[in-house]
């Protein structure tokens, strides 16, 4: 009992003592717990690919030298600066830049993306970035003077966009029918021949479009569109997001936010067009740089093509069941689907379901080889049926093995046949690399593109394009001809 006393009697003397210590802690605890640093960056030192799209001036193009540039562009890089990570730009166009994301092929989107409630349950988004507006606009020599004078006609929108949603929330009420494109050049381009009475894009790049000497004139007034931000999978990347606020909190904070915008949004005169000749040399450079990586694309496709042409060809003829269902199988696949098809597949399907990510130069490769090498396979299946049965058999009648028999006597007469099929086949490869611009593959058509999105001249740049690969075929054709007359003397 007397214990319990003196404990009772210790007890407050003990409690007051523990409050006492607690007391003279309580400061260095606080101390030693880091106080928010706003200088810290938590992306510092990373390495992310930012998906863009290809033509969306003033936000993303392609300068005269053939650099990435626009409000996009130059803000991602300052930011980037500022937070001490590095970045690689990927220029996919919007569509699939969003399908690369998705695909883990980029780890965030930057392409003028409005942030809106359907696309945050999908990504998370940065802070935004620029408050933007849409616009319609008709050529300037039209009598389309207001949204009302659109009834019964056609609008050109983009794909995805805040500008083909607000187009199709007034459709109804004003009558017109929309059709969609992926690039605002193709937009311009379908107004501008008449197609379309009108189009609708983003303000800034409606505006731009006729500051670069677009025969355009803005109708109606401009629509809120929401904010623009830069976006990444649910989920995923939140030093990014956090990095790329802190940053462009910064660079307004110093006025670099300011100097971008004014530096293409700006108060400037419309450009004078130059002439045709002028046009031609000032893209020259840029398009023999897309014609090589076009050539080096459609030589090593060809090369690829041409293995896998004869070894599922001597598969498909070599007698073996299970050899020959393979071949069958493997043209049935690549000659019954679109080669568009199979590029999404190869860039954004693979990708989505192993993790292994391609370039865009290894996917267009892997794709026009297996596509020609699936023709290939039946030139060379033709070629061999194509020669007599006869000489099979007086080849074997004589002795020889069935392998020499066939090298010795099938093959030189069936090569004869196949040539020119080959010969043919190279030339579709070749004009086939163009569709590979779909994927960001800066091959010749895609450079096109990106000086068409710069200065709006379609007809003068697709005529120049046209005459290169006419030059570039036929040149190709006379050197195939020359080698088939002298293989086959």
């Amino acid at each position: 009992m007397r214990h319990l006393l003196d404990r009772q009697r210790r007890a407050p003397a003990v409690l007051a003592l523990v409050v006492l210590l607690l007391t003279l802690a309580a400061p260095f605890a606080r101390a030693a717990t880091p106080a928010p640093n706003p200088n810290n960056k938590p992306a510092e030192g990373k390495h992310y690919v930012v998906g863009t799209d290809t033509t969306f001036a003033p936000f993303e193009f392609r300068a005269a030298n053939g650099d990435l540039v626009g409000i996009d562009m130059d803000l991602l890089h300052a930011i980037a600066q500022d937070q001490g990570f590095t970045v690689e730009v990927r220029s996919l166009g919007f569509d699939a830049a969003v399908q690369a994301l998705q695909s883990r092929q980029v780890d965030a989107v930057m392409a003028g993306m409005s942030i809106t409630e359907p696309r945050k349950q999908v990504f998370d988004f940065s802070d935004a970035y620029f408050d933007s507006g849409v616009q319609f606009a008709a050529p300037k020599t039209s009598s389309v003077n207001s949204l009302a004078d659109l009834k019964g006609k056609r609008v050109a929108v983009k794909t995805g966009t805040a500008g083909a949603d607000y187009a199709d929330s007034v459709k109804t009420q004003y009558g017109f029918s929309t059709v969609a494109f992926g690039q605002t050049a193709d937009m311009v381009n379908d107004v501008s021949t008449g197609n379309s009475a009108a189009y609708i894009d983003d303000f800034p790049v409606v505006a731009y479009s006729i500051q670069q000497g677009a025969p355009m004139k803005l109708i109606g007034e401009k629509a809120p569109a929401g904010s623009y931000g830069m976006a990444v999978n649910k989920g995923t990347d939140p030093e990014l997001i956090a990095a790329f606020n802190q940053g462009l909190a910064n660079i307004r904070a110093n006025g670099e936010y300011d100097r971008v915008l004014a530096k293409y949004l700006g108060e400037q005169g419309t450009t004078q067009r130059t002439g045709f000749f002028t046009l031609l040399a000032d893209s020259f450079p840029t398009l023999m740089k897309g014609l090589a990586l076009t050539i080096a694309a459609a030589a090593l496709s060809i090369l690829f093509a041409m293995v896998l042409g004869v070894v599922f060809g001597f598969f498909k003829v070599s007698g073996n069941l299970a050899l020959s269902w393979l071949a069958t199988a493997y043209v049935a696949i690549f000659r019954g689907t679109p080669v568009l098809v199979q590029v999404f597949f190869f860039y954004f399907g693979i990708p989505a379901v192993t993790g292994i990510t391609l370039t865009a130069f290894t996917a267009g490769v892997i794709t026009l080889s297996l596509n020609a090498g699936a023709y290939m396979t039946e030139i060379v299946r033709g070629g061999i049926q194509g020669v007599d049965r006869g000489q099979m058999e007086a080849a074997r009648s004589l002795g020889l093995p069935y392998m020499k028999a066939m090298n010795k006597v099938v093959l030189p007469q069936a090569i004869k046949i196949m040539t020119p099929s080959f010969i043919n086949q190279f030339i579709i490869t070749l004009k086939d690399t163009s569709l590979l611009a779909v994927i960001g593959l800066a091959e010749l058509t895609y450079m096109g593109q990106q000086i068409i999105a710069r200065n709006f001249r379609s007809f003068e740049m697709w005529l120049i394009i046209g005459v290169i690969y006419f030059i570039v075929i036929g040149l190709l054709t006379i050197a195939s001809n020359k080698v088939d007359k002298r293989f086959n003397k």
